[in-house]
Protein backbone atom coordinates (compact mmCIF):
# COMPACT_ATOMS: atom_id res chain seq x y z
CA UNK A 1 0.00 0.00 0.00
CA UNK A 2 1.41 3.37 -0.98
CA UNK A 3 1.59 6.44 1.25
CA UNK A 4 -1.26 8.04 -0.68
CA UNK A 5 -3.38 4.93 -0.06
CA UNK A 6 -2.63 5.08 3.68
CA UNK A 7 -3.76 8.68 3.86
CA UNK A 8 -7.11 7.59 2.45
CA UNK A 9 -7.64 5.01 5.18
CA UNK A 10 -8.71 1.82 3.44
CA UNK A 11 -8.21 2.63 -0.23
CA UNK A 12 -8.12 5.43 -2.73
CA UNK A 13 -7.31 5.68 -6.40
CA UNK A 14 -3.51 5.92 -7.00
CA UNK A 15 -3.38 9.27 -8.78
CA UNK A 16 -0.09 11.24 -8.75
CA UNK A 17 0.72 13.50 -5.82
CA UNK A 18 0.67 16.78 -7.77
CA UNK A 19 -2.44 18.95 -7.82
CA UNK A 20 -3.57 21.77 -10.05
CA UNK A 21 -1.36 20.64 -12.96
CA UNK A 22 -3.65 21.74 -15.79
CA UNK A 23 -3.82 25.31 -17.12
CA UNK A 24 -7.30 26.78 -17.11
CA UNK A 25 -7.16 27.03 -20.90
CA UNK A 26 -7.65 23.80 -22.82
CA UNK A 27 -9.18 22.11 -19.78
CA UNK A 28 -11.03 19.44 -21.70
CA UNK A 29 -8.09 18.45 -23.89
CA UNK A 30 -5.55 18.52 -21.08
CA UNK A 31 -7.79 16.52 -18.75
CA UNK A 32 -8.19 13.91 -21.48
CA UNK A 33 -4.47 13.74 -22.19
CA UNK A 34 -3.48 13.58 -18.52
CA UNK A 35 -5.85 10.73 -17.69
CA UNK A 36 -4.98 8.93 -20.93
CA UNK A 37 -1.26 9.14 -20.20
CA UNK A 38 -1.79 7.86 -16.64
CA UNK A 39 -3.58 4.84 -18.11
CA UNK A 40 -0.96 4.22 -20.78
CA UNK A 41 2.00 4.47 -18.38
CA UNK A 42 0.33 2.20 -15.83
CA UNK A 43 -0.25 4.78 -13.07
CA UNK A 44 -3.91 3.83 -13.47
CA UNK A 45 -3.73 0.07 -13.95
CA UNK A 46 -6.11 -2.25 -15.83
CA UNK A 47 -9.20 -2.84 -13.69
CA UNK A 48 -8.60 0.29 -11.58
CA UNK A 49 -11.86 1.93 -10.49
CA UNK A 50 -11.94 5.60 -11.45
CA UNK A 51 -13.44 8.25 -9.22
CA UNK A 52 -14.22 11.49 -11.05
CA UNK A 53 -14.00 13.56 -7.85
CA UNK A 54 -10.47 12.29 -7.11
CA UNK A 55 -9.43 12.83 -10.73
CA UNK A 56 -10.82 16.37 -10.61
CA UNK A 57 -8.87 17.07 -7.42
CA UNK A 58 -5.65 15.70 -8.93
CA UNK A 59 -6.06 17.79 -12.10
CA UNK A 60 -7.29 20.92 -10.34
CA UNK A 61 -10.47 21.15 -12.42
CA UNK A 62 -14.18 20.66 -11.97
CA UNK A 63 -15.81 17.30 -12.60
CA UNK A 64 -17.21 18.38 -15.98
CA UNK A 65 -13.96 18.16 -18.03
CA UNK A 66 -13.10 14.94 -16.21
CA UNK A 67 -16.42 13.34 -17.15
CA UNK A 68 -16.00 14.50 -20.74
CA UNK A 69 -12.49 13.03 -20.77
CA UNK A 70 -13.75 9.70 -19.44
CA UNK A 71 -16.38 9.59 -22.18
CA UNK A 72 -13.69 10.09 -24.83
CA UNK A 73 -11.48 7.47 -23.20
CA UNK A 74 -14.35 4.99 -23.25
CA UNK A 75 -14.76 5.62 -26.98
CA UNK A 76 -11.03 4.95 -27.40
CA UNK A 77 -11.33 1.65 -25.50
CA UNK A 78 -9.22 2.69 -22.52
CA UNK A 79 -12.10 3.07 -20.05
CA UNK A 80 -15.13 0.88 -19.41
CA UNK A 81 -18.28 2.13 -17.72
CA UNK A 82 -21.20 0.22 -16.24
CA UNK A 83 -23.87 2.90 -15.65
CA UNK A 84 -24.79 3.28 -12.02
CA UNK A 85 -22.06 0.90 -10.88
CA UNK A 86 -18.52 1.86 -11.83
CA UNK A 87 -16.07 3.43 -14.24
CA UNK A 88 -12.81 1.54 -14.58
CA UNK A 89 -9.65 1.32 -16.65
CA UNK A 90 -10.32 -1.27 -19.34
CA UNK A 91 -8.48 -4.58 -19.01
CA UNK A 92 -5.72 -5.27 -21.53
CA UNK A 93 -7.26 -6.81 -24.65
CA UNK A 94 -4.76 -8.31 -27.11
CA UNK A 95 -7.36 -8.50 -29.88
CA UNK A 96 -8.15 -4.81 -29.53
CA UNK A 97 -4.42 -4.05 -29.58
CA UNK A 98 -3.98 -6.06 -32.79
CA UNK A 99 -6.81 -4.11 -34.37
CA UNK A 100 -5.19 -0.86 -33.24
CA UNK A 101 -1.87 -2.06 -34.65
CA UNK A 102 -3.38 -2.67 -38.10
CA UNK A 103 -5.02 0.76 -38.20
CA UNK A 104 -1.93 2.50 -36.82
CA UNK A 105 0.34 0.83 -39.38
CA UNK A 106 -1.95 1.92 -42.22
CA UNK A 107 -2.09 5.50 -40.97
CA UNK A 108 1.70 5.77 -40.69
CA UNK A 109 2.06 4.31 -44.17
CA UNK A 110 -0.26 7.03 -45.45
CA UNK A 111 1.51 9.73 -43.44
CA UNK A 112 4.91 8.88 -44.93
CA UNK A 113 3.51 8.62 -48.46
CA UNK A 114 1.98 12.09 -48.15
CA UNK A 115 4.89 13.63 -46.26
CA UNK A 116 7.96 12.57 -48.25
CA UNK A 117 7.32 14.99 -51.16
CA UNK A 118 7.26 17.81 -48.58
CA UNK A 119 10.41 16.74 -46.72
CA UNK A 120 13.50 18.89 -46.49
CA UNK A 121 16.81 18.31 -44.75
CA UNK A 122 15.16 19.64 -41.58
CA UNK A 123 12.69 16.75 -41.36
CA UNK A 124 15.37 14.18 -42.20
CA UNK A 125 17.61 15.56 -39.46
CA UNK A 126 14.73 15.50 -36.97
CA UNK A 127 14.01 11.83 -37.75
CA UNK A 128 17.67 10.91 -37.44
CA UNK A 129 18.02 12.72 -34.09
CA UNK A 130 14.86 11.06 -32.73
CA UNK A 131 16.13 7.64 -33.77
CA UNK A 132 19.44 8.28 -32.02
CA UNK A 133 17.57 9.15 -28.82
CA UNK A 134 15.44 6.02 -29.34
CA UNK A 135 18.53 3.81 -29.61
CA UNK A 136 20.11 5.40 -26.53
CA UNK A 137 16.91 4.89 -24.51
CA UNK A 138 16.78 1.23 -25.49
CA UNK A 139 20.39 0.76 -24.38
CA UNK A 140 19.42 2.19 -20.98
CA UNK A 141 16.27 0.01 -20.85
CA UNK A 142 14.31 3.24 -20.44
CA UNK A 143 10.92 2.30 -21.88
CA UNK A 144 9.38 5.72 -21.24
CA UNK A 145 12.13 7.55 -23.12
CA UNK A 146 12.10 4.96 -25.91
CA UNK A 147 8.38 5.34 -26.48
CA UNK A 148 8.67 9.14 -26.41
CA UNK A 149 11.50 9.06 -28.97
CA UNK A 150 9.63 6.60 -31.15
CA UNK A 151 6.62 8.93 -31.10
CA UNK A 152 8.89 11.83 -32.08
CA UNK A 153 10.38 9.82 -34.94
CA UNK A 154 7.05 8.85 -36.47
CA UNK A 155 5.56 12.22 -35.61
CA UNK A 156 7.81 13.98 -38.13
CA UNK A 157 5.95 12.42 -41.04
CA UNK A 158 2.57 12.75 -39.34
CA UNK A 159 3.06 16.49 -38.89
CA UNK A 160 4.50 16.98 -42.38
CA UNK A 161 1.56 15.16 -43.95
CA UNK A 162 -0.70 17.97 -42.67
CA UNK A 163 -3.60 15.52 -42.66
CA UNK A 164 -5.91 16.22 -39.70
CA UNK A 165 -8.06 13.13 -40.30
CA UNK A 166 -4.98 10.90 -40.15
CA UNK A 167 -3.84 12.55 -36.93
CA UNK A 168 -7.28 12.09 -35.35
CA UNK A 169 -7.24 8.35 -36.07
CA UNK A 170 -3.75 7.97 -34.62
CA UNK A 171 -4.77 9.97 -31.55
CA UNK A 172 -7.48 7.39 -30.86
CA UNK A 173 -5.66 4.13 -31.58
CA UNK A 174 -1.99 4.67 -30.70
CA UNK A 175 -2.56 4.75 -26.89
CA UNK A 176 -4.19 1.30 -27.03
CA UNK A 177 -1.15 -0.08 -28.82
CA UNK A 178 1.37 1.67 -26.57
CA UNK A 179 -0.39 0.32 -23.49
CA UNK A 180 -0.02 -3.24 -24.75
CA UNK A 181 3.68 -2.73 -25.48
CA UNK A 182 4.41 -1.29 -22.05
CA UNK A 183 2.54 -3.89 -20.04
CA UNK A 184 3.45 -6.98 -22.08
CA UNK A 185 7.17 -6.46 -22.52
CA UNK A 186 9.20 -7.84 -19.62
CA UNK A 187 12.19 -6.20 -21.27
CA UNK A 188 12.35 -3.83 -24.22
CA UNK A 189 12.35 -5.80 -27.49
CA UNK A 190 12.30 -2.90 -29.92
CA UNK A 191 16.00 -2.84 -30.80
CA UNK A 192 15.30 -4.07 -34.33
CA UNK A 193 13.25 -0.91 -34.81
CA UNK A 194 16.43 1.19 -34.80
CA UNK A 195 17.53 -0.42 -38.05
CA UNK A 196 14.00 -0.23 -39.45
CA UNK A 197 13.94 3.48 -38.64
CA UNK A 198 17.29 3.93 -40.39
CA UNK A 199 15.84 2.31 -43.50
CA UNK A 200 12.84 4.64 -43.41
CA UNK A 201 15.16 7.64 -43.08
CA UNK A 202 17.27 6.53 -46.04
CA UNK A 203 14.22 6.02 -48.26
CA UNK A 204 12.77 9.37 -47.22
CA UNK A 205 16.09 11.06 -47.94
CA UNK A 206 16.18 9.60 -51.46
CA UNK A 207 12.56 10.70 -52.05
CA UNK A 208 11.18 7.18 -52.56
CA UNK A 209 7.77 7.83 -51.02
CA UNK A 210 6.27 4.42 -51.84
CA UNK A 211 9.15 2.38 -50.45
CA UNK A 212 9.39 4.60 -47.38
CA UNK A 213 5.65 4.25 -46.77
CA UNK A 214 5.89 0.46 -47.02
CA UNK A 215 8.83 0.45 -44.61
CA UNK A 216 6.86 2.56 -42.13
CA UNK A 217 3.94 0.13 -42.30
CA UNK A 218 6.24 -2.86 -41.85
CA UNK A 219 7.86 -1.18 -38.84
CA UNK A 220 4.53 -1.06 -37.01
CA UNK A 221 3.52 -4.56 -38.12
CA UNK A 222 6.83 -5.91 -36.76
CA UNK A 223 5.31 -5.66 -33.28
CA UNK A 224 3.40 -8.93 -33.89
CA UNK A 225 5.54 -11.03 -31.56
CA UNK A 226 4.70 -8.72 -28.64
CA UNK A 227 1.09 -9.87 -28.60
CA UNK A 228 -0.27 -12.75 -26.56
CA UNK A 229 -3.87 -13.60 -27.40
CA UNK A 230 -4.63 -15.24 -24.06
CA UNK A 231 -7.49 -13.42 -22.29
CA UNK A 232 -6.15 -10.58 -20.17
CA UNK A 233 -6.82 -10.48 -16.43
CA UNK A 234 -8.69 -7.68 -14.74
CA UNK A 235 -12.07 -7.87 -16.43
CA UNK A 236 -15.09 -6.84 -14.45
CA UNK A 237 -18.59 -8.21 -14.34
Amino acid sequence: MTASHKRCGIYCMPVPEHTGVIPRSLLRENAYRSIRDAIVDGTLAPGERLNDAELAQWLGVSRTPVREALTRLEEAGLVHTKPGRYTMVSPIDARAARAAQTVTAAMHELAVREAVPQFSSVEIAAMRAANERFAEALERDDVNAAIASDDEFHGVAVIASANPALRAVLEQFTPVLRRMERLRFSSWRGRDSVALHDRIITLCETGDAEAAATAARDNWLSLDEAFDLDPAPGSAD
